[in-house]
């Protein structure tokens, strides 16, 4: 063979590689730009995945791939499955065309697809008919069949099938969301959703966003424009600049959003909460009571670091019980963080000013009896709702408050918490939220609320002092 023939048989070579690199889109996905919330999706091992995020945030892009990933046994991060079944669930045939099947049929390279069965149109030009369903060839040597379906077809459609996983593009009536939980009940399958949240507060911010039923395989996190990085930035803020709050709270952050508007907004999830660690015995602060019977009973754990952050460590929250239960949890609570006590054995905190006073039905108030039961409490706090709010969005704002995972009923009120009528915040569920609230307005003025920052001096005798006075407790 002579060097123009070699010359020729190598172009040939590089075209083929050329053609198939162009074809492996799938390959490339997140390679030579990461979207880190997609990686942090694609990564979370939950059966029960949603990504909220704004139009053009990427959400619907991570979707697909891992319908695609599950199809072909390649998952990068989870156990895969041969001969896996699934469906991609629309809101409508028209839909499923321009959205979910446009990007499976971008991600599936050609030569991965046995078979396409279609509704209406040709399969050779699959892209602008309505698909039935995809055969696709597994690694494992089998075949995986996705499946399309329509909202519109009602729940009925939607029985019989046993599936390995379920991808909602948009969000689904809530039956047909509970009859695909049926289906991938037997396989112990997956379930996600990638929507914008246009509708308001609807099943899926209750069931999901705020997984009111405490289900431990539920999980969401959030996406905006920011976070995709093939977004150009310039593009980015002159849309933005032109867009009401409201518009841009959906489809530039993809937040759930009414009329009056959430209290908390600076509140981000990813932010904001954070997995439990051993907390320093130095660091460790007060707790916080907002006393209730029929309603809950909320005590919050504080922890505050050398440079002013605070720590939300431990909650206990219970309704309908008396003093002596709920002591006797809280100070079990402690003894779990290996909490610090007064010289006394007391635990110190502070409590809403109305535990102070006497009830019709007792002699004694609720400050007086954990006061008994060696739980030391301030009834001296500053009850300004307004004043109080403002504190705690400004450590939210300025990254200074932290809360542990494990504080669910916090981070779930504060996720739901919505002004009202006459710039009020809604009285419900805010028992938590309540002491959050306390404990910020006890806290000292910080540098957050316009003081100037302590010198380094004034901060080192600062922790002298703080270290002091916890080794005498």
């Amino acid at each position: 063979m002579d060097e123009k023939e070699i010359l020729r048989e190598l172009l040939i070579i590089d075209d083929e590689l050329d053609r198939r690199r162009s074809r492996d889109l799938i390959g490339r996905y997140n390679r030579d730009k990461v979207h880190v919330k997609q990686m942090q999706f694609h990564k979370c091992l939950k059966r029960n995945r949603w990504v909220f995020g704004g139009n053009r945030s990427g959400k619907t892009e991570c979707g697909a791939v891992e319908a695609v990933w599950m199809l072909r046994g390649i998952h990068p991060y989870r156990e895969n499955r041969a001969d896996t079944c699934g469906w991609a669930v629309s809101l409508s045939y028209e839909v499923q065309r321009e959205v979910a099947q446009s990007k499976i049929l971008r991600y599936l390279n050609p030569d991965w697809i046995e078979d396409i069965v279609m509704l209406s149109g040709k399969k050779s030009n699959a892209v602008h008919g309505i698909i039935d369903y995809i055969l696709v060839r597994n690694v494992s040597g089998g075949l995986s069949k996705l499946c399309f379906k329509s909202c519109e077809q009602g729940r009925e459609k939607f029985q019989g099938a046993s599936l390995d996983f379920v991808w909602f593009d948009e969000e689904p009536p809530f039956d047909i969301y509970e009859e695909c939980r049926m289906r991938v009940l037997d396989s112990k399958g997956y379930i996600w959703g990638t929507m914008t949240p246009l509708k308001g507060l609807t099943w899926v911010y209750d069931k999901i966003y705020l997984n009111s039923g405490g289900d431990g395989e539920v999980w969401h996190i959030s996406m905006e424009w920011a976070d995709n990085p093939y977004l150009d930035k310039s593009e980015i803020d002159a849309l933005t600049a032109t867009m009401s709050q409201e518009s841009l709270d959906s489809r530039r952050y993809g937040k759930f959003s009414c009329a009056e508007g959430i209290v908390y907004g600076e509140f981000d999830q990813s932010r904001h909460v954070i997995e439990p660690f051993d907390v320093p015995r130095e660091w460790q602060d007060r707790i916080a009571i907002d006393p209730g019977l029929n309603n809950p009973l909320a005590c919050l754990f504080f922890a505050v670091d050398w440079d002013g952050n605070v720590y939300v460590v431990g909650e206990w929250y219970e309704k309908g019980k008396d003093v002596d239960y709920h002591a006797e949890h809280i100070k079990g609570l402690a003894e779990h963080l290996d909490w610090h006590y007064d010289s006394k054995g007391r635990l110190e905190g502070v409590v809403d000013s109305a535990a102070s006073q006497r009830t019709l039905s007792g002699t004694k108030s609720v400050a007086q009896l954990f006061y008994e039961r060696d739980i030391l409490l301030d009834t001296k706090v500053n009850k300004d709702v307004f004043s109080g709010i403002a504190r705690v969005k400004s450590y939210l704002k300025s990254g200074r408050l932290f809360i542990f995972s494990t504080c669910r009923n916090l981070i779930r009120e504060i996720k739901s918490y919505w002004w009202g009528k006459d710039d009020m915040p809604v009285k419900k569920d805010d028992h938590a939220l309540d002491a959050l609230r306390y404990y910020i307005m006890s806290r000292p003025i910080t540098p957050i609320m316009g003081k100037a920052e302590d010198s380094e001096i004034v901060k080192d005798k600062k922790k002298l002092i703080r270290r002091n006075n916890n080794r005498a407790k």
